[in-house]
């Protein structure tokens, strides 16, 4: 398992040092594996979604808060779960900021 993010070496040592992360946190300042994965930009308009609000709330609610943005904050993520020969076991591309792929759906994908 590894995560992918888009901010320089200090602010990936906060984030995983916030998060608790014990895997690979790799950087692409480049936002090359974003494109390669064909994952989207946001807008400002994405900040009154409904669903948008939904996914504040729930962080908000778990104790989660943003600290500070980076350098392209309305770039979206994704989920990915790849396989050995090339296979793709899982796919989700965000469509918002909070849209995350339920975790149950990533486990199950695992091999």
């Amino acid at each position: 398992m590894a995560a992918v993010g888009l901010g320089d070496r200090s602010y990936a040592r906060a984030f995983r040092d916030e998060a608790g992360i014990t895997f690979p946190l790799l950087i692409d300042e480049k936002r090359e594996a974003y494109s390669a994965m064909e994952l989207k930009n946001a807008n400002l308009l994405h900040l009154w979604r409904s669903d948008n609000a939904q996914a504040r709330a729930r962080a908000k609610a778990a104790g989660h808060s943003q600290h500070k943005l980076g350098r392209n904050p309305f770039q979206l993520g994704g989920s990915f779960v790849f396989g050995p020969g090339d296979i793709d076991r899982f796919v989700h591309r965000s469509r918002t900021f909070g849209d995350t792929a339920p975790i149950g759906a990533l486990l199950a994908a695992l091999p």
